[in-house]
C-alpha cells in the first residue's frame, strides 16, 4: 500500500506515525511545502516574544528524524500542486530546485492547514505588516524586532492568536494596542467573562480598541498610520490576526465536494467525497460535539485525532471522528482563560433553551497563602440539566477545573452529577468542595427552583422598577467601598431581624460580592414568603462588567 500525505504538523505528522505504526510494509510519502514538516505552531508567539529562546526547540521532528524513527519519505520543500483523482496521482513541484514530477498514490491525506486572512486593506501590502503561520513567519516578526528595536505595534484582531501576541510583544518591551471590531476579545469567551479579561490586559498597560474596525494603512518612510474608526494612529509595524480560512484549492480543483466555507466536507472516518482521499485538521468541517450541527473548529488537538483515525482506517482498522467540542487554554501574563463546549450565545443561538450560573470560587482553600479567584460561568439546557459549555477565567487550577467540565461533556453528564464528582482535594489544590462540585451545587439549586437569578444586564431596568427593591446583603465596610445604585443595605447577619423593613409585596433583588451569601439571603427571604432573585456572578462580576461598558 502507498500513501501519500499533503501537508505535516498536526495532522498529516499525526497520520503518518500512526500509519507506520500500524503498518510496517507500507510506503509511506509526507509532502510539505515549507521547510519543516512538523514543528510547534502554538509556540510562535512565544518564540517572539523571548520566552522560548532557542530555535531549534519549535522543530519536533526533522525529515531525517522521521525517516529515521519512522521510515516515512519526509520531503519538504515539495508542494502538491495537482490531484487527479481518476488516475489516482498527484502532481509536485520540488520547490528547491523547480522540477515537477508525478507520484501514485492507493489512499491519499490531505492535512494542508488553514491560512491567515488577510483583509485587503489599502497599505496592507507594507513590508511591517505581517500575519503568522508558520516558523519562517515567526522568524520574520523576530529578526524585524531585533534589527529595527520598535516602539509601538498594532495587533489586529482579538482571538488566541492575537492577544498570544499582544502578551508577547509586550513583554517583549513594545506598547502593544489591540484593535477588534466585535465588543470583546476571545470569541468563544461571553461578552461577560471577556470583561474579566479586558480589565487584566488594561493593567498590564495593553491598550484595547473594541467594536472598532482597520479601514487602511498608510506606510510612511518611518512608520505605518492606521485609520481606526475616524482617527489615525501610529505605529512602528502590524500583526494581523483576524482569523483564518481552511486552504482547499487542491480539494477544489480535485472535484471534492466542500462546504459553502470552503471546508472539506468529511465523514465520521475522515474519508471525503473520493472514498480514497481522507482529510484533517484546519481544512475540513467538523461536527459540533455538543449541538451535533457541522461547524469549524481549527484546532491542534482535534487535528492529531483526526489524523490518527484516518491512519486507523486506511488499515482497516474502523475508527469514527465524534466530533468537535472546542475545548481550549489562553495564557494571558499570569491569568488562564480556558472554555469548553458552547458559551451561551451559541447555545441560544442552536436553539437549546439555555440557563446559566456564575460561581467565584478560590483556586485552593482560602486559609492556605496564594489563593486566588476564579469566574466560572456553567452553560446548560434548562429541561435536563445536560451540561453544554464552560468558561473559566482566574490564575490558578482554571484549565483543570474546565477539563473536568470538558470530560462531563464528553460522558453526556448533567449539572447534577459535577454535584457527585469526588475529586482530588488537598489544601494546597483545592477546597473539600471544589469549583466545579460548586458550579453543579449552584446549577442544582437553580434547576430545583431553590433560588431564582437575575444577571447583570437586568439592573438597569430595575433600577426604574417600583416594585423591586434592590438589596445588599454585604458588610457595612464593602458597601461603603463601592455598591449598586438603588441597593439599600442590611447585612445577612442581621437580616433575619430587620425582615420588616421589606415590603412583601415587592420583589426583591439580592446581591452580595460573590453570589454566596446572596444565595443564603435568599433563602431566608424565601422561607418568610417573599419573592426574591439573587444575583448571578455578585457584586463582583457586575461592576467588571458595568466598568467595561462605561469604559
Amino acid at each position: 500500500m502507498k500513501v501519500i500525505i499533503v501537508g505535516g504538523v498536526a495532522g498529516g505528522a499525526s497520520a503518518a506515525a500512526r500509519l507506520r505504526r500500524l503498518d510496517e510494509s507500507a510506503e509511506i510519502i509526507l509532502l510539505e511545502r515549507g521547510d519543516h514538516i512538523s514543528f510547534a505552531n502554538c509556540g510562535l508567539p512565544y518564540y517572539i516574544g523571548g520566552e522560548i529562546t532557542e530555535k531549534e526547540s519549535l522543530f519536533l521532528q526533522t525529515p531525517e528524524s522521521f525517516r529515521a524513527r519512522f521510515n516515512v519519505d519526509a520531503r519538504v520543500r515539495n508542494e502538491v500542486v495537482q490531484i487527479n483523482p481518476q488516475k489516482k496521482t498527484v502532481r509536485i513541484k520540488n520547490l528547491s530546485d523547480g522540477t515537477v514530477y508525478e507520484e501514485t498514490y492507493d489512499k491519499l491525506i490531505l492535512s494542508p492547514g488553514a491560512e491567515p486572512l488577510k483583509p485587503p486593506f489599502p497599505g496592507s501590502d507594507d513590508p511591517r505588516i505581517f500575519t503568522l503561520r508558520n516558523v519562517p513567519d515567526a522568524f520574520q516578526i523576530r529578526n524585524f524586532i531585533d534589527a529595527n528595536h520598535p516602539q509601538r505595534v498594532l495587533v489586529v484582531g482579538g482571538g488566541y492568536i492575537g492577544v498570544e501576541m499582544a502578551e508577547n510583544l509586550c513583554n517583549a518591551g513594545l506598547e502593544v494596542t489591540i484593535a477588534e471590531l466585535s465588543d470583546h476579545l476571545i470569541a468563544p469567551l461571553d461578552f461577560d467573562m471577556a470583561c474579566v479579561v479586558h480589565q487584566y490586559l488594561r493593567s498590564k498597560g495593553i491598550r484595547l480598541m473594541l467594536k472598532t474596525g482597520v479601514k487602511a494603512f498608510i506606510p510612511s518612510e518611518t512608520e505605518i498610520s492606521a485609520e481606526i474608526g475616524d482617527e489615525l494612529y501610529s505605529f512602528d509595524f502590524v500583526v494581523l490576526s483576524v482569523g483564518v480560512r481552511p486552504e482547499t484549492s487542491l480539494a477544489k480543483n480535485a472535484g471534492l465536494k466542500l462546504n459553502p466555507k470552503g471546508a472539506v466536507l468529511v465523514d465520521a472516518y475522515m474519508r471525503t467525497s473520493d472514498e480514497n482521499i481522507y482529510a484533517v485538521g484546519d481544512a475540513i468541517e467538523i461536527t459540533n460535539f455538543v449541538t451535533g450541527k457541522p461547524g469549524y473548529i481549527p484546532l491542534a488537538g482535534p487535528a492529531n485525532k483526526q489524523g490518527r483515525i484516518a491512519a486507523d482506517n486506511i488499515c482497516g482498522l474502523k475508527r469514527s471522528y465524534s466530533g468537535t467540542q472546542g475545548s481550549a487554554v489562553l495564557k494571558v501574563f499570569e491569568m488562564t482563560v480556558a472554555t469548553t463546549g458552547l458559551n451561551e450565545v451559541a447555545a441560544i443561538a442552536s436553539g437549546i433553551e439555555t440557563e446559566k450560573v456564575y460561581v467565584c470560587p478560590s483556586s485552593h482553600a482560602s486559609y492556605y497563602p496564594g489563593a486566588s479567584a476564579m469566574f466560572f460561568k456553567l452553560i446548560f439546557e434548562k429541561s435536563n440539566g445536560k451540561i453544554l459549555g464552560a468558561e473559566i477565567v482566574g490564575f490558578e487550577g482554571v484549565d483543570k477545573r474546565c477539563d473536568v467540565i470538558a470530560t462531563a461533556i464528553r460522558g453526556g453528564m448533567t449539572v447534577f452529577d459535577l454535584t457527585s464528582l469526588e475529586l482530588c482535594y488537598a489544601p494546597p489544590f483545592s477546597s473539600a468542595k471544589d469549583p466545579v462540585n460548586m458550579a453543579g451545587y449552584v446549577a442544582e439549586n437553580v434547576l430545583l427552583g431553590k433560588v431564582k437569578q437575575s444577571f447583570w444586564h437586568d439592573y438597569e431596568a430595575l433600577r426604574r422598577d417600583d416594585n423591586a427593591i434592590l438589596l445588599d446583603v454585604r458588610t457595612r465596610y464593602e458597601y461603603q467601598q463601592g455598591a449598586i445604585d438603588g441597593t439599600v443595605l442590611i447585612p445577612v447577619d442581621e437580616l433575619r431581624e430587620n425582615l420588616d423593613q421589606l415590603d412583601r409585596s415587592k420583589k426583591i433583588y439580592v446581591n452580595c460580592q460573590s453570589g454566596q451569601r446572596s444565595y443564603l439571603a435568599c433563602r431566608i427571604l424565601m422561607q418568610h414568603g417573599y419573592d426574591c432573585y439573587n444575583l448571578a456572578g455578585g457584586y463582583l462580576l457586575y461592576n467588571i462588567v458595568k466598568s467595561e461598558l462605561n469604559n
